[in-house]
């Protein structure tokens, strides 16, 4: 299998859209043409987990968490993320990265059912990158082949379904100059046509692609188009759902410890959990939203927003950043032992007990 493929096979099972606009998810290091090898799934790329890789004969690290976060301005051996980024690249590894967009699809839901939470449904909307809608017109006979065409270059993509697109029937009008070849209708006069609107998604990335195939499959000589920006997809970072009877909290949190192999599990506030909201990684941030919770688990809890949660009447249980997303990472690597030959989970403990 080829980068590419296995990249594209990830995007249906964690749809890159999914991820928040600031998260740096695909392919950070490597080429789409090469093949994957061996593949390693890891949650974090430490020098450890690169020696494993190498140590396992692998041409591929699958991380949970993105390598590159934030822009370099050099990639040089050494300690640190560009040091890493230099191993990486210089003994011929890809990196892929999956991130918010595993917590959006189904991480979120591993950790609710890791603690135990039944009739689950998703909260706290992850802010997506832009995208953007293309719009054109058609004749009716052509609209299949213009849309084939866009959805070939990366059109049409919302979640895991693809050749998403609307149509409506219509009539054009236009008039023919002297100097036209009009596929439809005549020179020298106004001209009503049976006609098409087809509308497609487009990510920012695929932009250019598909209005390239758009203008190469449309048959008109002057095809109107029409460019809109949209707001992010629909994204959730965090799930909430009940547990099957009440709880004292402090039992609670000593659950949801045993469960994630937390070390340390900070708990504030009292009473009983039922009601229960989760977040994998950095949670803080969404506490607002979990309405009408007893409790929110989630990570990297600031003293001043479990203290506001609790005035709220909200409990707050922090097992850490790193348990709350292990029933992804666990998940993430079960299904990429799905796709591949040979597949190794690096766990790197002394990252995982961080």
């Amino acid at each position: 299998m080829q980068v590419g493929a296995l990249l594209d096979a990830l995007a249906r099972l964690a749809p890159f859209d999914r991820a928040a606009a600031w998260d740096p998810v695909g392919l950070q290091i490597g080429d789409v043409a090469s093949e994957i090898g061996r593949v390693v799934v890891c949650h974090e790329v430490t020098d450890d987990v690169i020696d494993a890789a190498d140590d396992f004969g692998a041409g591929t690290i699958v991380s949970y968490h993105p390598l590159l976060f934030r822009p370099l301005r050099q990639i040089v051996a050494g300690p640190g993320a560009d040091g890493r980024a230099f191993r990486v690249a210089s003994e011929g590894l890809n990196l892929l990265v999956l991130h918010t967009n595993v917590d959006a699809t189904f991480g979120a839901n591993e950790l609710a059912r890791a603690i135990g939470l039944e009739q689950v449904r998703p909260f706290g909307r992850i802010e997506t990158a832009d995208g953007y809608k293309v719009v054109t017109f058609v004749p009716s006979g052509d609209a299949a082949t213009v849309s084939n065409a866009m959805a070939s270059a990366g059109g049409g993509v919302i979640g895991a379904y693809t050749d998403c697109s609307f149509r409506v029937e219509g009539v054009g009008t236009f008039f023919a100059g002297d100097e036209t070849d009009p596929a439809v209708g005549v020179r020298g006069q106004i001209n009503e046509v049976p006609e098409v609107r087809l509308e497609m998604v487009v990510s920012a990335g695929r932009l250019a692609s598909v209005l390239a195939a758009l203008t190469a499959a449309h048959p008109y000589e002057e095809p109107a188009i029409d460019v809109y920006r949209t707001d992010g997809s629909v994204s959730f970072a965090g799930r909430v759902g009940s547990l099957p009877e009440p709880m004292p909290l402090d039992r609670f949190a000593d659950k949801v410890g045993r469960v994630l192999d937390a070390t340390h599990v900070r708990v504030a506030g009292s009473g009983l959990a039922q009601r229960v909201a989760v977040v994998p990684g950095s949670g803080g941030d969404l506490i607002g939203e979990a309405e009408g919770v007893d409790v929110i688990v989630t990570g990297d809890v600031s003293h001043h927003r479990a203290a506001a949660a609790v005035d709220r009447g909200v409990a707050v249980i922090d097992p850490g950043h790193v348990p709350t997303e292990r029933p992804a990472l666990v998940a993430l690597y079960d299904a990429v032992y799905e796709l591949v030959d040979e597949c190794r989970l690096v766990p790197a403990r002394e990252v995982w007990r961080s």
